[in-house]
């Protein structure tokens, strides 16, 4: 099974600002974003990527190309509409604090699965949709790349949150308890039998068990990979010895 890398963008003009940016044009990572998107590029190096996918808004390409700058292979950096921003149809450019005086606000905290924008989409399809999208470019990169592959998915904060409610099993009423910062890092590896959430939200640290151990050779030159590294299907009773076991 490969492994998705979730990467929100790094803080921009509009977040500083406190203004729901949604999908309007010309926004771009400010000064602090662009610091963010580098550290997040620079704790990715040691990761052997497969593809970087982005949502196709300029704030999330601009945080892609800084993951992908410091790699010494070259990787182009795709894009996917169904990881793009949740349109909010008529609240995008609105100050947070007007729209948190709004009716439909308190629906979206409490009860998103309810909550339509006005002008725009649902956010049960927006999940939907970023679900969809990133499953089935997860299985296409495990199709071409082999299990164990590690690939990167530039999206925005509530499209990043409700993809892990989905893996953890999460109703969408309950995906407001995740928080997921500018130019955070999550992780998720899709198996046949389920998700497994490995990270979220995470600022620092290393990630170089991401990579896969060598395959091991069998008899009659087969080849397979440990059963505590990526080929593992199975939840470890007890929780198992961590990733360090496979190195």
């Amino acid at each position: 099974m490969a492994t998705v890398i979730l990467v929100r963008h790094g803080r921009t003009t509009a977040n500083a600002a406190g203004t729901l940016a949604g999908r309007l044009p010309g926004v771009k990572l400010d000064e602090t974003g662009l610091a963010q998107a580098v550290r997040a590029g620079e704790r990715l190096v040691p990761v052997p990527l497969a593809a970087v996918v982005s949502s196709p808004l300029e704030r999330c390409k601009q945080t892609a190309r800084e993951i992908v700058r410091p790699r010494s292979e070259r990787i182009a950096v795709g894009t996917d509409r169904g990881i793009t921003e949740c349109d909010y149809g008529d609240w995008q450019g609105r100050p947070l604090k007007e729209l948190g005086k709004e009716k439909l606000w308190s629906t979206v905290q409490a009860q998103p699965s309810a909550a339509t924008f006005p002008g725009g989409e649902s956010m049960t399809a927006m999940q939907a949709r970023a679900v969809s999208a990133v499953r089935r470019r997860d299985a296409a990169v495990e199709e071409e790349h082999g299990p164990g592959a590690v690939w990167v998915a530039v999206s925005h904060g509530d499209i990043i949150k409700s993809v892990l409610a989905d893996a953890l099993g999460m109703h969408l009423d309950l995906f407001q308890r995740l928080n997921v910062d500018p130019a955070s890092i999550s992780i998720i590896r899709y198996t046949a039998s389920r998700p497994y959430v490995l990270a979220t939200n995470t600022h620092a640290g290393d990630l170089s068990w991401l990579a896969p151990p060598p395959a091991k050779k069998r008899s009659r030159g087969r080849t397979s990979t440990s059963a505590a590294g990526p080929a593992a299907v199975d939840a470890v009773v007890g929780g198992g010895a961590g990733p360090s076991a496979t190195a």
